[in-house]
């Protein structure tokens, strides 16, 4: 009889020789395809030629965009690309909440394809310089293709998309990547994308806008701000993560835990199949009812000439924005995009337990997401939301972090093409050693490569988790 697939099977990955590529690519900080001191001057060329004007107008001049006179849902004229419609949210276990807010509807499964290359011995990723109405600096690198369903049929009408047929049946080169994933839970309702990279043996040449990258070259740029967009982060995050064969030694502390904590061999305080069992558990513990509603009339939000607001001021807004772009398949657009009010701050703590570091994630709920709840890092929110009233467990811990306990940083966007000037602040905190292994319930210690081994599966590790799993890599 077969033996059940548990999640902590190895990676999907079973060629080694990739794996050894990965490995290598990853200590490549640089590359003599496109060095970094070119990348740079390849960047700014691209922040001049791409970059956009996004001016903020009333709901009224949207082009193709309408709100509906009997439910006040927004949507566009074709019935494509997606709505904002109302979400009505009632918790029937404790704590007992409830809510309405508006939320995205966006069905289409979009695809996030990287297209990978050995290139003079070393694995390269080719990446792309997009330009995204929501970004707060325009342009930003995003995977090879990034499109949704309406793009790539050209409901929009505009040019082809790059190298889509990478990514579509019959395709050339092979698949080293393919799983689905969520997108954020708070603002989308039950949105997904197709994680894919295609490895190729074929000369691919870098068109304009483009430029092939090393995986260590990737994870240097991960520590600037703003630089590697959300959809090129999650694509990273599920590859394998590339853990030399050497033992650990001749580094810090905490980066020998961390190699120790990426080995598949290595257990952690809790096993595979205890974190199943305790996950599934808190998927299925709070009652959550969910209805879908008009957007015209929720209770606590009201419409303006320009924007959607919540009457406290909190949370995010909705607007309208019209954009020129210089180097997208449509030169022109208008378009609704939500305007998040403050700064996020998503926060993975961490301890050495028996030489292995752990991370302290939780089971975090978000109305958005197919199966309600998905792991999430150990503090994730918007600390404006709760300033007056009771705070998210360890957001007062990371706030007051000593600079020397943050191993990582970086302030970095999310979704560019809903979602305008939408930055959270991440960050990797190693904890005292006298912090305590108890945890609230909702929250548990688990390794890397516990979490890691959950990416070859959908819908288990939230984005900003799985953003902070790709920026651990550049430790």
């Amino acid at each position: 009889m077969r033996k059940p697939a548990l999640l902590s099977d190895p990676p999907g990955v079973e060629n080694e020789e990739f794996g050894r590529l990965l490995v290598k690519s990853a200590l490549a900080g640089d590359s003599s395809v496109v060095p970094l001191a070119e990348f740079e001057e390849w960047y700014a060329r691209q922040l001049h030629t791409a970059r956009a004007d996004v001016e903020r107008i009333p709901f009224a001049e949207l082009e193709g965009w309408d709100f509906d006179p009997a439910t006040g849902n927004l949507g566009h004229r074709s019935g494509r690309f997606f709505s904002v419609e109302g979400l009505a949210v009632t918790m029937r276990s404790e704590p007992f909440l409830a809510w309405s807010q508006p939320i995205i509807d966006q069905p289409e499964v979009g695809i996030l394809g990287l297209l990978a290359k050995e290139i003079d011995g070393v694995l390269h990723f080719l990446m792309q310089g997009k330009m995204e109405p929501g970004n707060i600096n325009s342009v930003q690198l995003s995977p090879t293709v990034q499109a949704t369903h309406s793009n790539y049929i050209g409901v929009h009408r505009g040019a082809n998309v790059p190298y889509l047929d990478y990514f579509i049946e019959p395709r050339p080169g092979r698949v080293i990547l393919d799983v689905l994933q969520s997108e954020h839970g708070s603002w989308f309702w039950c949105k997904r994308n197709r994680n894919i990279v295609v490895l190729v043996d074929d000369d691919v040449p870098a068109r304009d806008g483009f430029c092939w990258l090393t995986l260590g070259q990737l994870h240097e740029l991960l520590r600037v701000d703003n630089l590697i967009n959300m959809d090129s982060r999650t694509v990273l995050a599920c590859l394998p993560f590339p853990v030399p064969a050497s033992a650990p030694g001749g580094g810090s502390e905490f980066h020998d835990a961390l190699v120790r904590s990426s080995r598949e061999d290595v257990r952690g305080l809790h096993s595979a199949e205890e974190n199943q069992s305790w996950f599934t558990e808190a998927r299925t513990r709070p009652l959550v009812e969910r209805r879908r509603v008009g957007l015209g009339g929720i209770p606590g939000w009201s419409r303006s000439e320009r924007e959607i607001t919540h009457e406290d001021g909190k949370y995010f807004k909705v607007a309208a924005v019209a954009v020129q772009a210089g180097n997208r398949e449509v030169r022109q657009w208008t378009q609704p995009l939500f305007v998040p009010v403050g700064h996020g701050v998503a926060a993975f703590l961490t301890k050495t337990i028996g030489g292995v570091l752990h991370l302290l994630v939780q089971a975090r709920l978000e109305p958005g997401l197919l199966d309600v709840v998905e792991l999430g890092p150990t503090v994730q929110c918007t600390p404006e939301n709760y300033a007056g009233g009771e705070r998210p467990a360890f957001l007062d811990y990371v706030l007051a972090a000593d600079a020397g306990k943050i191993r990582y940083e970086a302030r970095l966007s999310e979704e560019g093409g809903r979602f305008l000037h939408a930055v959270s602040r991440y960050l990797v905190i190693e904890t005292d050693e006298d912090f305590p292994l108890d945890v609230p319930p909702g929250h548990r210690w688990m390794t890397v490569a516990q979490l890691t081994g959950l990416l070859r599966h959908s819908y288990y590790l939230n984005v900003q988790a799985r953003t902070l799993i790709a920026c651990l890599r550049s430790l």
